[in-house]
């Protein structure tokens, strides 16, 4: 409480020099460990965590020892456990010690998943970038930043930092900064227009989609040609080697194109990035499917804002299934208030029932959100006891969910992924996995008399 009353009577400028400070201070503390290592930063709206996890793919397929920090996961030279931290990036300290755990374990890499929130409190700061991957940007945390270019801001001081930096020097070798971008996105140009020594831009491009107008940028484009979006995974070319993935939708074709970028700057061969890539089943908490022998599909998914949204139903929309069963609530904490009723209409829109339930209310009043999710989707046409249900406590959503599933449904519950907590008021964390109480919901359901 103390703590947070300092600092809104501190000038903000005194804040940031103070994160800034304790960002220089946490890296002299570790020995500055990512001088010592390729670092790879990424960030953007939607798939930094997957867009990491490929990246660490592609440079373990290569030969490479390699330390990751995701929202879900934390790995050091093929040792894995997930974030229970609940944070994205953690604090300045804690990541230091990370990273010089990397170089203890004899990383090459170490990549980053690198948030607007740690940006904005400095946490990139102790970190010298090598590599800065941009994937995605849509309105997210506006609130908290004030306004979306502010939020675009913090996202861009990855790349500015990244291209200033001093070029490190590593078993006798000057290493490259390097940009990589989404062509995709209206942005992409911002990103991209820092000085670097290296740029690649990606672009997945269907049948008759016409490429976005290009400016005259020094830049190598990856682009993917030939897309096929099976349900059981996208296939497409790049620079005729082919790829396959186990992991569903366009999306995730734009993130393999961004690690797939990564390892060309790392004069990584296409083939060996075919076979890494082909390697994943699944990211923890990112369309990750639950099979306890149920009858139906399961799956959690971390997605919680209106476009990761709009791209997971892309991805349903695609699968086998009969009906949609959707388990949807909304996080407090001054999260984007206003998308609340969005989510729950656009649940309403492509899931055939939807459960309104609790996610991460902190501070706020859990009713009241879950209010605004129910009030979007009856909006849309859902209607009370018919095929919307409003159940409170999260595990009773889900048990609700599974036990109105049938023959050949698909169950989905998003906002959580493979967090390990929900945040509620005063500070309070209690613990949670997603997976787990699918799994436990399914083993509960009610057998039906024959």
């Amino acid at each position: 409480m103390l703590k947070r009353l300092l600092k809104r009577l501190a000038p903000a400028g005194a804040v940031r020099a103070y994160h800034r400070g304790l960002a220089a201070l946490a890296s002299v503390r570790y020995g500055r460990p990512s001088s010592k290592m390729i670092v790879v930063g990424v960030t953007g709206t939607n798939g930094k965590s997957t867009t990491s996890n490929m990246i660490a793919a592609v440079l373990e397929g290569a030969g490479f020892r390699v330390g990751l920090a995701t929202t879900c996961n934390f790995r050091i030279a093929g040792r894995e456990w997930l974030n229970d931290t609940k944070m994205t990036m953690l604090g300045r300290f804690r990541l230091q010690k990370l990273l010089r755990d990397m170089v203890a374990a004899g990383c090459d890499y170490a990549v980053i998943e690198t948030s607007s929130e740690g940006i904005a409190q400095s946490r990139h700061a102790g970190i010298d970038y090598d590599v800065a991957v941009f994937t995605n940007l849509t309105p997210e945390h506006i609130e908290s930043h004030g306004g979306f270019e502010h939020y675009k801001a913090a996202k861009l001081k990855l790349f500015a930092k990244t291209a200033s930096g001093k070029r490190k020097t590593l078993g006798g070798k000057t290493i490259p900064k390097t940009l990589v971008a989404n062509l995709a996105s209206p942005y992409a140009a911002e990103f991209l227009a820092f000085k670097a020594n290296k740029k690649y831009g990606f672009l997945a491009e269907l049948k008759g989609d016409s490429a976005p107008k290009l400016t005259e940028w020094p830049l190598a484009v990856v682009k993917a040609l030939g897309i096929e979006l099976a349900p059981e995974g996208p296939r497409f070319t790049v620079r005729d080697v082919s790829f396959e993935l186990k992991m569903p939708g366009m999306i995730n074709v734009e993130n393999a194109l961004a690690a797939i970028s990564v390892g060309l700057s790392q004069a990584i061969d296409l083939a060996v990035m075919s076979r890494a890539l082909a390697g994943i089943e699944s990211v923890p908490g990112r369309q990750e499917r639950i099979d306890a022998g149920q009858d139906f599909t399961a799956m959690v998914d971390y997605s919680h804002e209106p476009a990761s949204f709009a791209r997971l139903y892309e991805i349903i929309d695609a699968m086998p299934k009969r009906r949609v069963i959707h388990v949807i609530g909304s996080a407090g904490g001054g999260r984007d208030k206003s998308r609340r009723t969005v989510l729950g209409e656009l649940a309403a829109k492509h899931a055939d029932l939807v459960v309104v339930t609790n996610e991460d209310p902190y501070d706020e009043d859990p009713q009241e959100i879950i209010d605004a999710v129910a009030h979007g989707a009856r909006k849309a046409g859902k209607k009370d006891g018919v095929d919307l249900f409003v159940v409170p406590d999260r595990r009773d959503g889900l048990e609700k969910a599974v036990n109105l599933a049938e023959k050949g449904d698909l169950v989905i519950a998003t906002g959580k992924g493979a967090e390990q907590w929900i945040c509620v008021a005063g500070g309070k964390k209690i613990p949670w996995d997603e997976r787990t109480e699918m799994r436990r919901a399914i083993a509960r359901k009610p057998v039906k008399d024959l």
